[in-house]
């Protein structure tokens, strides 16, 4: 408990300017039959929290599990959106549309029990198989209530094409608006990382400035490599105008980033390995950050910045956003760092 105390005297308070939520995107769909009956759907929501003393890039946090992902280390520690409050960044958490806070949808929608919990050990590489963590695993594999409130904060998840292309577009709206920013780097988990590639790409204003995707599955091409579009999954590959594709290498930073456990040959690994390549072929800035290999941390899941180290997994953002000039302040154009920093 003493440790503990310490810690939070350590800790610089977090200060908000104000905080909030609004729906963006979507339309306005009418009755066939009466048309004077409308229904307001499909957009997404955000939530906002705005420090006193911001600094100039806004963080949107793009789950593809839930919100709580971002809100809590596994076991009920402090996960990023506390962290980069601390560090004064806007942070914005972003449902899209149909998923948790914006489910209003414009279609019939359909929820059939799955019983997942085995399905979702496997995904987040907790181990090579159910109820086997891997040795190294940043999970407290000893904590059963830590792994009950991870398996159950789950949303209904629509993993296809046609939702790909819906997310997208609201995202893209959002974006545009300003009411995000004019400086937005995208954080995202799994499938959004598909999302948040095909928003940069029908972004019609520069407010997108960067993307780091951890474990993204899915990946946007360009129609110029002779890649196939996969119309019905939502894990790509998404083809897309090479024009288009061109707006990716217009970001400050691309960063994809990898956990622990992955075959080299991994189709995923590969693919943002081929799409990094091709972001630099057309003069942008890509990577691909393996945290084993590149960063000495052993163990990450699907789901690195909820993972006991996200501490760590935090300062390698940190370093992203210093190196790409997004760590500044609205009052404080030179870049200075506080004290605390």
């Amino acid at each position: 408990m003493a440790d503990a105390t310490r810690h939070r005297e350590r800790r610089k308070p977090i200060v908000l300017d104000r905080s909030g939520g609004f729906q963006i995107g979507g339309i306005i769909k009418r009755d066939p039959r009466f048309p004077n009956n409308t229904l307001s759907c499909d957009h997404g929501y955000m939530e906002y929290f705005v420090p006193w003393n911001p600094r100039q890039t806004s963080l949107v946090m793009w789950h593809s599990s839930s919100m709580q992902v971002w809100q809590n280390r596994w076991g009920g520690g402090e996960g990023f959106k506390d962290m980069f409050l601390r560090r004064d960044y806007p942070v914005y958490l972003w449902d899209s549309p149909r998923v948790g806070r914006a489910a209003w949808s414009c279609d019939p929608t359909t929820y059939r029990p799955s019983y997942r919990d085995r399905g979702n050990f496997g995904a987040w590489n907790f181990g090579p198989s159910y109820g086997r963590w891997w040795p190294d695993v940043q999970f407290p594999v000893n904590d059963t209530e830590a792994w009950q409130q991870a398996t159950s904060a789950r949303y209904q998840e629509y993993d296809t094409f046609e939702h790909v292309q819906l997310s997208s577009r609201a995202a893209a709206v959002a974006a545009d608006s300003g009411k995000v920013g004019h400086s937005i780097v995208y954080l995202t988990n799994s499938a959004a990382g598909l999302r948040a590639q095909l928003t940069a790409t029908r972004s019609n204003t520069s407010n997108i400035k960067g993307i780091v995707a951890y474990e993204s599955i899915g990946y946007v091409f360009p129609d110029n490599i002779n890649m196939r579009q996969n119309n019905r999954s939502g894990f790509g590959p998404v083809v897309v105008p090479l024009d288009d594709f061109k707006k990716l290498a217009k970001l400050r930073e691309v960063q994809f980033v990898w956990g622990d456990h992955r075959r080299v040959n991994d189709s995923y690994v590969l693919q943002s390995r081929r799409v990094a390549q091709l972001i630099n072929l057309y003069g942008g800035n890509a990577s691909v950050l393996m945290l084993a290999e590149d960063a000495g941390l052993k163990g990450s899941t699907h789901i690195p910045f909820a993972d006991l180290d996200n501490d760590k997994v935090a300062t390698l953002l940190d370093k992203f956003l210093h190196r790409t000039g997004l760590d500044r302040y609205v009052e404080d154009p030179g870049g200075r760092h506080h004290p605390w920093d």
